[in-house]
């Protein structure tokens, strides 16, 4: 499958379920050192279309290595790691590039915004390597800032925005090119709660629309507002809340 096919997806009753969105296989990942530090130990994951999951768990417990390898920005030692049925270990660097800026969605605790680039400027160059010209970048762009409720600021610059806004941004860009995930990554952190409960909402929200939504935050009560929670501590996953192994209520 290239990086522009979509998998299949179903069709009615007795079709076989869809390809996970994410998907881990007793992934490892391993720093070198004396002794060598184990970051993730046989960790496996799926996480299908329409999720709303968090990831969960203290400084050092993997979650920002699990972050890394979902989001294709680190290659696990040993281990699968498909996104939207694509191997990523059968990928060059530049089939990587264009899988994350075409199919995946990052929200950063820092935000990354350009303070010489106007936000619509900020939020149109997240589009760029995914091939998509000038004229209809702006326009992605501007459609991104209206679901966030800020189009009214495109001409502003992030230095003229408050926390809060300067989040609301990054999900804009995050989400310009309809990416099946987003990957949160302490989205709440620098903000204060009303601010981050807003937010949070925001990410819920872009959730109904449909797409799917990953947060990583050592926050349990950010954690509680997802449908699923996934826990982890020293690399292991050591609880998983999803929806299938809670069943019925």
């Amino acid at each position: 499958m290239t990086v522009g096919a979509q998998p299949a997806r179903p069709g009615g009753a007795g079709v076989l379920p869809p390809v996970p969105v994410l998907e881990l296989e007793r992934v490892i990942k391993q720093y070198p050192g004396s002794p060598p530090v184990r970051a993730l130990d046989q960790v496996s994951l799926a996480v299908t279309a329409g999720e709303l999951a968090a990831v969960v768990g203290p400084s050092g417990s993997g979650k920002s290595t699990l972050l890394h390898l979902m989001g294709t920005l680190d290659r696990p030692t040993a281990g699968t790691v498909r996104v939207t049925g694509l191997d990523v270990a059968r990928m060059r660097d530049r089939e990587l590039a264009a899988l994350r800026a075409s199919r995946i969605g990052f929200v950063f605790q820092q935000f990354f915004l350009a303070e010489h680039q106007s936000v619509l400027g900020n939020v149109a160059d997240g589009l760029l390597y995914a091939g998509v010209r000038r004229g209809e970048r702006r326009r992605m762009a501007l459609q991104a800032l209206n679901r966030v409720g800020l189009a009214h600021r495109a001409a502003a610059r992030p230095t003229e925005l408050s926390g809060g806004e300067r989040q609301r941004v990054a999900i804009a860009r995050a989400v310009a090119g309809a990416p099946p995930v987003v990957l949160a990554d302490e989205p709440t952190g620098n903000l204060d709660s009303g601010t981050g409960a807003a937010i949070l909402g925001l990410l819920e929200e872009l959730n109904t629309a449909g797409t799917t939504v990953i947060v990583i935050t050592h926050d349990h009560a950010v954690a509680a507002r997802t449908r699923r929670r996934i826990e982890m501590l020293d690399g292991h996953i050591i609880a998983d809340t999803s929806p299938a192994q809670e069943g019925p209520s």
